[in-house]
């Protein structure tokens, strides 16, 4: 794995955001500590939505789905997606470096996109937090994080929540 190589004219950093506290708590960290005065710094927000379900009018198990509460779930996923990066946005405001942030939202699988993502854009740094999950839950729910520090080629912070540990 390369280190980071923060003296760089231009850095990319991929930040992870979610509804989660660890989440916003991680980009604080990151604007906080990674970021440099002394590069151009692109500072990524990705969301990951889970991937739309798909409907018929006749579900398996006998429902019967309206049009109406289909567009009800697609508007509360639209919803969640604006509050989470207004959110993300208030963090990076309070900041006065020279960041442009960026903001992508996928759909699907979250360790399987976010790994897409981050290769693709070639990110220096992934940053992620840390939701804190004990042994049990890990194995029945799967670590994106580690997954993520596992795939990805770049360097990976995970940060945990102070509070959380």
């Amino acid at each position: 794995m390369e280190a980071v190589n923060l003296n760089k004219k231009e850095c990319k950093f991929v930040v992870a955001v979610d509804e989660s506290e660890e989440s916003m708590y991680a980009l604080s960290w990151c604007l906080g500590n990674l970021i440099s005065q002394n590069t151009t710094n692109n500072l990524v927000l990705l969301y990951v939505k889970p991937p739309p379900p798909v409907y018929s009018s006749f579900h398996a198990a006998g429902y019967v789905f309206s049009s109406d509460v289909i567009r009800a779930l697609e508007k509360y996923g639209s919803d969640l997606v604006k509050s989470v990066m207004g959110r993300a946005e208030a963090i990076c405001g309070k900041f006065s470096s020279n960041i442009h942030v960026e903001r992508i939202v996928g759909s699907g699988d979250a360790k399987d996109v976010i790994c897409h993502i981050v290769d693709k854009i070639k990110a220096d740094t992934l940053v992620m937090g840390s939701h804190g999950y004990g042994f049990f839950k890990r194995a029945l729910l799967g670590s994106v994080s580690d997954h993520c520090a596992k795939h990805v080629k770049c360097p990976v912070v995970i940060v945990k929540h102070p509070e959380k540990r």
